[in-house]
């Protein structure tokens, strides 16, 4: 069973509080067990890969991803009562979709990623419109199929 300090770092994580995930799931990293370090190693650099892309840092981002995308692969489809199966489905598609953009464009890529998860749509269309317009390019979804990962617990996909 995981421990409460584990369940923090992945609500953390959910909240896009992805500085604050990687302390605590480093915390439990240290301690953990060989099979364990792998599996929190590939979350903890997931949100950290996360964590640079909101700072606009393609190169960590992609880094990050692939690497812990390749720690995770083993965990399928579910490990210590997360989904990672979904969560290395939305980790890939993140990652496919920067390999496919221009780094020069990763700040564009992250607004229009934020403001398409924000529930309020009116003030964020709003928002993305003014980013996306540039002089004479047309507006392009860069964030097609893909949203930041998001970590659900296997007891939530059971209900839903």
């Amino acid at each position: 069973m995981s421990s409460p300090a584990f369940w923090q770092g992945i609500e953390e994580f959910n909240q896009r509080q992805f500085y604050a995930c990687h302390d605590t799931l480093e915390a439990i990293w240290l301690e953990a067990s060989e099979l364990d370090k792998r599996f929190y190693q590939g979350v903890l650099q997931i949100a950290v890969a996360c964590y640079h892309l909101g700072n606009y840092n393609w190169r960590g981002a992609v880094m990050l991803l692939g690497e812990g995308i390749r720690r995770l692969y083993d965990y399928q489809p579910s490990y210590h009562g997360i989904d990672v199966e979904l969560l290395l489905h939305q980790s890939i598609q993140l990652l496919h979709n920067l390999q496919q953009l221009d780094p020069e464009r990763a700040e564009e890529f992250y607004c229009q990623l934020a403001a398409k998860q924000q529930q309020s749509s009116e003030r964020a269309s709003a928002e993305l419109a003014n980013t996306l317009h540039s002089s004479n390019e047309r507006e392009i979804d860069l964030t097609h199929g893909c949203q930041l990962p998001y970590i659900l617990k296997v007891s939530d996909r059971a209900q839903g």
